[in-house]
């Protein structure tokens, strides 16, 4: 029916597979729209609402050779998001247009969620550990990042929305799933999703770390679900992505396509004290 924005669905056993369907998925089934940051001859994007679920997400092969970026992009963007190298970044204040620093960064909303006139600032995802460790299937177990005083009128709202987690048990009596859902407002699927997904689940990992620390249980990673009210392609990246994603499809096999995180970890890992450094200078 035209006037609808399609919604699609892709499930995948590794992140590598289920990121390449979603692409996919959006270029050819996606509607045509523009958006506020076209250029005057640029093609409407691609668009759709997305359902991503990841079976298993730490299933190798888990990176995709296609993301645009390096290791060294993607451990850095870890690194943001987990322990918030980059949230020296943040300007003091929202109502300071003179400071052109950054609005937010996930894990300063997730892990230092602060309110205007209140002394205390939240750490939502030990929250949600302490939560899930004393009632496992609780449906309460939830992180926001939306501010509803500050990104209704800023320049760049944050995009993820929440973060939303539930256990499940396995067939051992301590052992545990932990099943987790990502919503984001809006994500390039091309140029950002790939990084975002993979940096979430190194965060469900480190939750069901927490978890089992705080209720000596076993917790293991069950499914990942990604969703996107606003999953797109940009048309001004057309080009590049025919060039680059399109012509892996056709040219590459599956395994040519991907890597082993395993294999690229301890590379990764060096990069870290290099990565610090660069974000520590930043300004």
């Amino acid at each position: 029916m035209s006037g609808n924005i399609p919604v699609l669905f892709v499930e995948g056993d590794s992140l590598a597979e289920a990121w390449e369907k979603s692409v996919i998925s959006v270029y050819n089934e996606g509607c045509d729209i523009k958006t506020e940051y076209d250029k005057a001859d640029d093609p409407p994007s691609k668009d759709c609402s997305m359902t991503i679920v990841v079976k298993n997400p730490l299933a190798e092969p888990m990176i995709h050779r296609d993301f645009p970026g390096g290791f060294n992009d993607l451990q850095e963007y870890v690194l943001e998001v987990l322990d918030g190298i980059k949230d020296h970044l943040i300007r003091k204040s929202a109502d300071d247009i003179e400071d052109t620093r950054w609005e937010y960064t996930y894990h300063q909303r997730l892990f230092k969620y602060a309110i205007p006139g209140m002394k205390e600032i939240y750490d939502q995802i030990e929250m949600m550990s302490q939560k899930l460790a004393e009632t496992p299937y609780s449906r309460r177990a939830q992180a926001i990042t939306w501010k509803v005083w500050e990104d209704n009128f800023c320049h760049d709202p944050a995009c993820l929305q929440s973060i939303w987690c539930r256990l499940l048990q396995g067939e051992n009596a301590d052992q545990w799933y932990l099943n987790t859902n990502i919503r984001f407002r809006s994500n390039d699927a091309y140029k950002a999703a790939f990084m975002n997904m993979f940096a979430f689940i190194q965060l469900q990992l480190k939750i069901a770390e927490s978890i089992s620390k705080h209720s000596d249980k076993e917790i293991l990673l069950g499914r990942y679900v990604h969703q996107a009210d606003s999953y797109h392609i940009y048309g001004s990246y057309f080009r590049e992505f025919k060039e680059r994603f399109i012509k892996a499809l056709e040219t590459r096999s599956f395994e040519e396509r991907t890597y082993r995180y395993a294999d690229m970890k301890m590379l990764m890992d060096e990069a870290i004290p290099d990565i610090l450094e660069k974000a520590s200078k930043m300004k």
